[in-house]
């Protein structure tokens, strides 16, 4: 029996639609102000961890400062999911990340590290080095608009 990868590859879009969604629905955790980002990773069709953007466990739940300027401690929603899932007994070596925002080349770098294969995000951060890290990285890169059927 053949294999129809044009199929098979629009069931992996519309998988790929399906989790940005669920990711910018986790987003809306985020007690952050300026951007609410948030982050899936997902390794044979089960989400693995999680994460958005926010101060570290513990603290306040406050992102801005009173001149609305993110706080430098504020971690992202991808670190936030790769830290959670180093914590667990699940391994990201292999996975997708899921984004809602791309990543910055600080969450690039640990993206990497963390062995995930491909990220897939809906907006363009306003800083493009994190991708063209990833790209470099050979890690797959694709951008979706998920508000398109």
């Amino acid at each position: 029996m053949a294999c129809d990868y044009k199929v098979l590859a629009e069931k992996q879009l519309q998988l790929d639609k399906r989790y940005l969604r669920m990711a910018r629905i986790w987003a809306e955790n985020s007690y952050c102000i300026r951007r609410q980002v948030g982050a899936l990773i997902v390794k044979d069709k089960m989400i693995i961890s999680d994460g958005f953007n926010g101060t570290p466990s513990g603290f306040e739940n406050i992102c801005e400062d009173e001149d609305g300027k993110t706080k430098a401690y504020v971690l992202h929603a991808e670190a936030n999911a790769i830290t959670k899932v180093a914590k667990s007994a699940n391994a990201s070596d292999g996975a997708t990340l899921y984004v809602t925002t791309s990543p910055c080349i600080e969450c690039a770098k640990l993206i990497i590290q963390s062995g995930i294969k491909k990220v897939v995000y809906c907006e363009p951060y306003r800083i493009d080095d994190g991708i063209r890290l990833l790209k470099r990285a050979g890690i797959e890169v694709l951008q979706l608009n998920i508000d398109e059927k």
